[in-house]
Order: structure tokens, then C-alpha cells, then sequence
């Protein structure tokens, strides 16, 4: 019997405090071009793609971030696991707006988003790299945000922010603009962190609102035990961790560290397939 995994709230919606990432289905390793392929062609189809995501329903992980937008078989296989468990995934979708300011450019904006409501997503977030490019240090503001996070609410979805510069979290907070959460890079060896993990987690902390963080692994860079184990020992009860998997087995193994990492014990895991193990790894 599966049981449910701890859970947070965020702009009135109830989050697993484990969110299902998808750099490790979709092609995204941070690590080589030789991986991003070994990841497209295990998971080209839906159905492997369903398999990981099923494993997570089933333990009540059930929040979903990516960029839906134009990877279908990522879309088939969230229906298809959707169906076969009888349970929905709350989707946080991140995609990439053309910020341009022009009518045009607002309007390409627009349908974008409406595609992302379209596409049954609970959450849109801007993709941190279009966001970026509003950020104004002289102002410490981000002009013009305000205007696409009307169109998220307009599109009856909730707004946040995807943040790979800390700045998105401290500017948002301090001109109070209508986000209910943040996307924030945060692992143990300041992996794609632009400044020191400390300062990181001094902004988590110091968030207005819950913050999901990212890349807790460094890209494969840490174990799951260290990765997961830090970020959950180190962020608030309300904010969240995003973990990326290859295979079920990994999304297993995954959810018991994140459990056990919040439940302060040690996870029920085998014992990897080392040879010749000492006596105390056996």
C-alpha cells in the first residue's frame, strides 16, 4: 500500500514536497552531448517515460515541472500514467516567453501561455531565461513582469517565477509582484549556483514565499543520498525539491531518500553491487 508523501501548500494548491523533474527524460543532462542522446533514445516513446511517472503517483508524488511545450511524447506519457493510476498530476509548466516590448511580441506571449492552460497546467512559470532578461539591478525590480503574470491569472493559472538568478527571488519579494512561489538552484555543491550555497540558503529562508528548488544532485554530480538529504535538512517545511530519474527504479529509490530525509532516519535501501565489498559494506 503506498502511502502519501509529504505535502506543502502553494497559492492555495496542495504540493508533494518532492516534485518530479524532467531534465532526465527529456534529454537535458547538464553533463554530455553522448548522455543527452542516451536520454532521448530511452525515452523517445511514452511509455517509458509513464512507467517513472506512475512510480511517483503511486507514492504520492504527484507535482510535475517542465517545459511541456512542443515534447509530446512528455505530454502523452503524463495523460497515460494519469489514466492507468486514476490520479492526477499537478503540472508546473516553464515556458519560454518572447519578452520583447512590442504588441507583437506580447501578444506571441499571450498564446504561449494560453497553450500552457491548454495543456492542463496548474502553475506556469516564465522560463528563467526569458525572465532574465526584465532583470534591472540599477532599479532592483524586474520591469514589466507584472504584465505577464496578468496574463498567467488571466489564463486561470497560478504565477511564479523560474529563477536561475537569485535576484528573481529578493526583487519579487521586495516590489511585491504577484508571484505565490519561486524556481531556485540550490544543491550542496553549488552546482549552476551564481553565488555561494550559504547566500542560496539564506534566500530560501529569507523568501516571502515557498520556494522549489532544483538540481539537487548537481546533474548526477552527488548521490541521491547526499543530494536529497541536504536539501531536505536544510530548506523549510514549506518548500520543495525537484528530483530528475532515468528509470523507475531510480524514482524509488529516490522518493524512500526524500522520506527518509524528512522523517530524520536513515533510508531502507539495498547496498550497491560493489565487488569484493569489505565486511562493513556487507
Amino acid at each position: 500500500m503506498s502511502q502519501g508523501f509529504p505535502r506543502t501548500e502553494v497559492g492555495g494548491a496542495s504540493l508533494s514536497r518532492m516534485i518530479i523533474g524532467t531534465n532526465w527524460v527529456l534529454g537535458y543532462s547538464h553533463t554530455s552531448p553522448a548522455a543527452d542522446s542516451m536520454i532521448r533514445s530511452q525515452h523517445a516513446e511514452r511509455e517509458s517515460i509513464a512507467q517513472i511517472l506512475e512510480t511517483f503517483l503511486e507514492s504520492g508524488v504527484d507535482t510535475m515541472m517542465g517545459l511541456f511545450a512542443g515534447n509530446q511524447p512528455l505530454c502523452d506519457a503524463r495523460r497515460l500514467a494519469e489514466d492507468r493510476t486514476g490520479k492526477k498530476l499537478i503540472v508546473i509548466d516553464t515556458p519560454p516567453l518572447n519578452v520583447d516590448d512590442s504588441e507583437s511580441a506580447r501578444r506571441e506571449a499571450d498564446a504561449v501561455i494560453a497553450a500552457s492552460a491548454a495543456n492542463g497546467a496548474t502553475f506556469c512559470f516564465p522560463h528563467h531565461s526569458s525572465t532574465e532578461q526584465l532583470v534591472n539591478k540599477n532599479l532592483q525590480a524586474i520591469p514589466r513582469l507584472p504584465d505577464y503574470l496578468a496574463m498567467i491569472r488571466d489564463h486561470g493559472m497560478i504565477p511564479g517565477l523560474s529563477a536561475h538568478m537569485p535576484e528573481l527571488v529578493t526583487y519579487s519579494d521586495a516590489n511585491e509582484y504577484d508571484v505565490e512561489t519561486y524556481i531556485q538552484i540550490y544543491n550542496c555543491v553549488g552546482f549552476l549556483m551564481q553565488i555561494e550555497v550559504e547566500y542560496i540558503h539564506r534566500v530560501i529562508w529569507n523568501a516571502k514565499k515557498p520556494v522549489m528548488t532544483i538540481k539537487s544532485m548537481a546533474a548526477g554530480r552527488v548521490s541521491p543520498f547526499v543530494g536529497l538529504s541536504f536539501s531536505f535538512a536544510t530548506i523549510r517545511e514549506c518548500d520543495m525539491v525537484t528530483v530528475g530519474c532515468f528509470t523507475p527504479d531510480e524514482a524509488r529509490e529516490d522518493i524512500e531518500i526524500g522520506r527518509a530525509a524528512i522523517e530524520r532516519r536513515a533510508p531502507r535501501l539495498a547496498g550497491r553491487a560493489s565487488p569484493k565489498k569489505t565486511a562493513i559494506m556487507a
